[in-house]
């Protein structure tokens, strides 16, 4: 697949703002667990903030594809601020795409310029790769809605402004799920401690907890479960994306420590056997690579097969991603395992990328029901 003059210059526009604004702190944000807003303004400055968010609502207007170069580039700087980024845009694509001209209206503006950032809220501490099950309630009082439940793992909750929220206002099942806004801000809604965490330790992770606490309708009663799985096929792209650019980082670095370093008398860039591994290493990146950008570009064309594709490239880049940073820590020796040179915190980064947005084991599910058909 050929990409555009403007992609590439796209991708070369989001991979200079990692370098010079994101990359530079990446190690300090990680130890301090600091989350950089102003940070993330400068990214919205970008068009980030919105990145397929119609034009006239203030977005960039872009195409998955576009948003997979964008999130590769991002998280050669980070991969913790991208995948919140990434989070923070799936967000302000439901409003965009669901929300009425009201909330259009109300939050595209905020959320485009990353002034108000935007969690999403489908997990729950009973409830996670089998999302229908959710117990949080939503129950009519007069014209509102009111809420009660918790969220469990929630990127961006206790900071950001605007929460998607599904929740049950019907039977069991998908059918009986539905989308709310919820404000920071609301009587009712609080938030858990920040998560101790193996890594993405750049932006807070909290159960969110609602307690009658008063929430707006997104998009029509019951139809919930249908946007969340239509922004996961996004996130998913977005997340295996983020994983291609921190392992490719990781990669980099250790291609540049094997020309250096010297051991027995030689480069290690000249042992064979470390050799292999690198060139192994590039192969399996490329291959997932091609593999995310023929599922962005399907996604982005509405073809058949879209969503198993979307799961096919989230496995397959996750897991890649993890291993290739794995085996450049591995080719750094001890010094990969010091915090100093960044390559510990991109394989700590990369390690949930398995888990979130759908486990590796869902993916696997969603491919093999595509081919088969529902199991009995």
């Amino acid at each position: 697949m050929r990409l555009t003059d403007d992609q590439r210059a796209l991708a070369d526009t989001a991979a200079g703002f990692a370098a010079e604004c994101l990359a530079p702190h990446a190690v300090a944000w990680d130890q301090e667990k600091y989350f950089p807003v102003d940070v993330l303004r400068k990214a919205a400055g970008l068009g980030l903030g919105g990145v397929y968010v119609a034009e006239e609502h203030g977005g960039s207007g872009l195409g998955r594809l576009d948003a997979a170069l964008v999130f590769e580039a991002l998280a050669g700087g980070c991969p913790s601020i991208a995948a919140y980024i990434s989070i923070h845009n799936m967000v302000a694509w439901l409003i965009d795409r669901h929300g009425d001209d009201a909330q259009r209206a109300r939050y595209l503006p905020g959320l485009c310029a990353m002034d108000a950032l935007g969690s999403y809220c489908l997990t729950e501490p009973g409830a996670g790769s089998d999302a229908a099950a959710l117990t949080t309630r939503a129950r009519r009082d007069g014209g509102d809605w009111v809420l009660d439940g918790v969220k469990q793992f929630i990127s961006g909750a206790g900071v950001a402004e605007v929460y998607v929220v599904f929740a049950r206002t019907g039977g069991p099942g998908a059918g009986g799920i539905s989308a709310f806004l919820v404000e920071l801000g609301t009587p009712g809604l609080s938030f858990g401690p920040n998560e101790k965490k193996m890594g993405w330790n750049a932006q807070p992770t909290r159960q969110v907890v609602l307690d009658s606490a008063r929430g707006e309708l997104l998009g029509a009663e019951g139809g919930g479960f249908r946007l969340a799985m239509a922004a996961l096929d996004g996130g998913r792209l977005n997340i295996g994306a983020c994983s291609l650019g921190g392992a490719q980082a990781a990669l980099d670095r250790a291609v540049t420590y094997l020309r250096d370093r010297r051991a027995f008398g030689l480069p290690l860039a000249d042992a064979q056997a470390l050799r292999f591994q690198v060139a192994d290493a590039h192969t399996q990146l490329e291959a997932a690579r091609l593999l995310l950008w023929q599922a962005a570009d399907a996604l982005d064309q509405g073809a058949t097969g879209a969503v198993a594709l979307c799961a096919m490239a989230k496995r397959l880049a996750t897991d890649t991603g993890f291993d290739v940073a794995n085996t450049a820590l591995q080719l750094h020796g001890g010094y990969g395992y010091l915090t100093e040179t960044g390559i510990e915190k991109i394989v700590r980064d990369l390690r949930v990328h398995q888990i979130l947005e759908g486990t590796n084991e869902i993916m696997r599910v969603v491919i093999a029901r595509d081919i088969l058909g529902a199991a009995a």
